[in-house]
C-alpha cells in the first residue's frame, strides 16, 4: 500500500508529468494527479502524489515542503481522507426569508 501526499501551491501551469518528476527524485511514484476545475479544466493549484512506500513518502514530504516551484511555495503533507460532503456544511445564514 502506497502513501498519498497532498501538494498545494502548485503553479497553474504544472503538468502531472512535472509533478511526478519532482517526486521521483525521492522514490518510486505510483501516481501523480493535478486537480482541475470541472467546468473550465484549469488547474486548481493542487494535486496528489502516491508514493510506493511510506518511507519514500515521508522523505519526499520532508524534502519538498516549503520549497519553491515556479515562484510559488509548495505545501506538501500527508493527504487526509476526504471529508463527507453535506450540502450545508454547518454554515448559518443561508436560506432565510426570500422565496
Amino acid at each position: 500500500m502506497g502513501s498519498k501526499i497532498y501538494v498545494g501551491g502548485l503553479p497553474y501551469s504544472t503538468t502531472e508529468q512535472q509533478l511526478s518528476d519532482l517526486f521521483a527524485a525521492h522514490g518510486s511514484v505510483a501516481s501523480a494527479r493535478i486537480i482541475t476545475d470541472k467546468f473550465t479544466g484549469q488547474s486548481r493549484g493542487f494535486g496528489f502524489v502516491e508514493m510506493s512506500g511510506d518511507s519514500e513518502a515521508q522523505a519526499a514530504i520532508a524534502a519538498l515542503n516549503g520549497t519553491q516551484l515556479g515562484g510559488r511555495t509548495l505545501t506538501v503533507n500527508e493527504a487526509r481522507p476526504q471529508e463527507p460532503r453535506s450540502g450545508g456544511g454547518g454554515r448559518g445564514g443561508f436560506g432565510g426569508g426570500r422565496h
